[in-house]
């Protein structure tokens, strides 16, 4: 059976799944037990499954992920949650040095399929500590993946999948769309995910494969390669702008599924990378290198990025340094007008 669900209640749901399903699952990290965590996407699982499934850790996020890695190691699967992604950094030696590098330091006889999700991004007026998309600097971490679903059916499946995983994943929830699909006019009323097809969501047991790409919305004038809440960015562009644009929602950065993108971009011929982290060392890079190197004839016109600018996240002109449809379609119309 299908239900209507908010990206929270989806994620929510796949823990349930998980928990229920298999005993080696454990859910813990700041506040996700008694209250439910701060997004509530925990709320009701230590009810259901107990303090010693579920529950809350100190404010040590290398304590927490270190935790998890040395319980990865003795079979269980930890998923675990930072409060906000920008909190990672004092667990980047946990994921680096101990999660990603378990198997190949032990030669396979150990290895940490831990889930490490964290809310990422911005249009929540967090600025600049609670508004950042570190994603880039996973990708760089060989033996880690990373995901981050765009709504809540994906997020589901996705989450899922990457607890059953035996690597470690790095699980990224874009918080602007917790609660309904966010095409960038802030000054709109919100959208419900109740009113989205993509809120429907089965109520059991579902994986979506996590290096799989989805093609969002099919085109054939431009390929736009984007993930998180800038696909109903990209969207609302297109829309804007008359570009019959294919968006190409990644789903999972790492590993990437560069079939589907060498495949649109030659049926196009165009492309643009919409992404909201900073612009210098981003993914996007990375995915015009790809692009180019794969792509490079059949190629009408150079590659461009939109993405945020190399500052600190800023709070009073969060919508100035968030990659609106404007900037989104100024790009779409410039890729269209050149030959």
């Amino acid at each position: 059976m299908n239900a209507r669900m908010t990206m929270i209640q989806a994620l929510r749901s796949a823990m349930d799944v998980m928990l229920e399903r298999n005993p080696d699952v454990v859910v813990f990290g700041q506040d996700v037990g008694y209250f439910g965590g701060v997004f509530r996407c925990t709320e009701g699982l230590q009810a259901k499954y107990g303090k010693s499934r579920v529950f809350d850790a100190p404010i040590s996020e290398g304590g927490i992920v270190g935790a998890a890695v040395g319980m990865g190691a003795y079979g269980l699967r930890p998923v675990v949650e930072i409060q906000f992604a920008d909190y990672f950094y004092p667990a980047s030696d946990q994921i680096v040095s101990e999660a990603a590098r378990l198997r190949y330091r032990s030669a396979g006889d150990f290895s940490a399929p831990i889930t490490v999700r964290m809310p990422c991004g911005g249009g929540i007026y967090g600025g600049q500590t609670h508004s950042q998309s570190p994603e880039a600097l996973f990708t760089h971490v060989c033996g880690i993946r990373t995901v981050i679903p765009s709504n809540p059916y994906d997020a589901k499946g996705l989450l899922i999948a990457s607890i059953e995983n035996d690597d470690p994943v790095i699980f990224l929830e874009p918080k602007r769309l917790y609660n309904g699909p966010f095409d960038g006019h802030h000054d709109r009323p919100i959208v419900a995910w109740s009113k989205h097809p993509l809120g429907e969501v089965p109520e059991g047991h579902y994986t979506v494969p996590l290096d799989t790409a989805s093609v969002f919305r099919p085109g054939k004038e431009l390929t736009v390669l984007t993930w998180g809440t800038m696909v109903f960015v990209a969207e609302a562009a297109a829309q804007e702008t008359g570009t019959d644009a294919e968006i190409i929602d990644l789903r999972t950065l790492w590993p990437l599924d560069l079939p589907t993108i060498v495949a649109s971009v030659k049926k196009t011929g165009r492309c643009i990378v919409v992404h909201e982290a900073t612009r210098t060392s981003g993914f996007g890079a990375e995915l015009v290198a790809l692009v180019q190197e794969h792509c490079f004839y059949d190629l009408e016109v150079p590659v461009e990025r939109v993405t945020g600018w190399d500052t600190p996240y800023p709070h009073s002109l969060e919508w100035a340094y968030f990659p609106g449809p404007d900037r989104v379609g100024a790009a779409m119309r410039r890729a269209m007008e050149k030959t």
